[in-house]
């Protein structure tokens, strides 16, 4: 009940102050406007760009993967002859 109170208290202050200082508010507006646009354009170029890294790094990922199948076959072949050569030297040695 105490918040709703300052809250209302706050409000129609807010609201006078705003009336009787229009001009100024006016004046800090106009100030305070090219400085947040600096900022939130500065922050969305940074955004992008690193965005823009990411699905470079997917490209990438992705050109590597299919180049991955190939050498795929040959670890295949390779682990196929390893396993036959295993069961040669147990035969062998029974």
């Amino acid at each position: 009940m105490k918040t709703l109170i300052g809250g209302a208290i706050a409000a129609v202050l807010g609201l006078i102050g705003l009336s009787v200082w229009f001009g100024a508010f006016l004046q800090l507006l106009a100030g305070a406007l090219p400085i947040m646009l600096l900022l939130g354009g500065g922050l969305a170029l940074y955004l992008g760009f690193d965005e823009l890294k990411d699905t470079w790094k997917k490209d990438d990922s992705s050109f590597e993967a299919e180049a991955a199948p190939d050498d795929s076959g040959k670890y295949q072949q390779e682990i196929d002859d390893l396993k036959k050569e295993i069961e040669t030297l147990k035969t062998e040695e029974s």
